[in-house]
């Protein structure tokens, strides 16, 4: 079997919003649209966003890489979504995780690098 692509696919209540709020947060490029999904890149992942969701909270699995989890979490709160967990330091280093929702319910993840 020959692959042409992975992406991971999540539900949107409301699909505008959502695609705005990834853009906004994330920088995506919006690569694919219709009236059902909506696909985003973002570095080299794509993101496929779609209607009919139900807007419930809802585990993803995603997990982005920022520099800074509480500079990135201020922007997710900024952009409509939510803050499940402050950022804390741990081993008297500065915070690496915030655990975040977009504007549709679906749970993401910010991290740093600690290598």
């Amino acid at each position: 079997m020959k692959v042409e692509r992975v992406k991971y696919v999540i539900w949107a209540k409301d699909m505008e919003r959502c695609v705005e709020f990834y853009s906004t947060v994330f920088g995506a490029d919006v690569i694919k649209k219709n009236d059902h999904i909506a696909e985003l890149l973002i570095e080299n992942a794509i993101i496929g966003i779609h209607r009919g969701g139900e807007g419930k909270r809802t585990w993803t699995g995603m997990s982005f890489q920022v520099t800074d989890v509480i500079i990135g979490a201020r922007e997710i709160i900024g952009a409509g979504g939510k803050l499940n967990k402050e950022p804390e330091p741990e081993d008297n280093e500065p915070p690496h995780l915030a655990m975040c929702e977009d504007t549709e319910g679906n749970q993401i993840m910010l991290t740093r690098d600690r290598s």
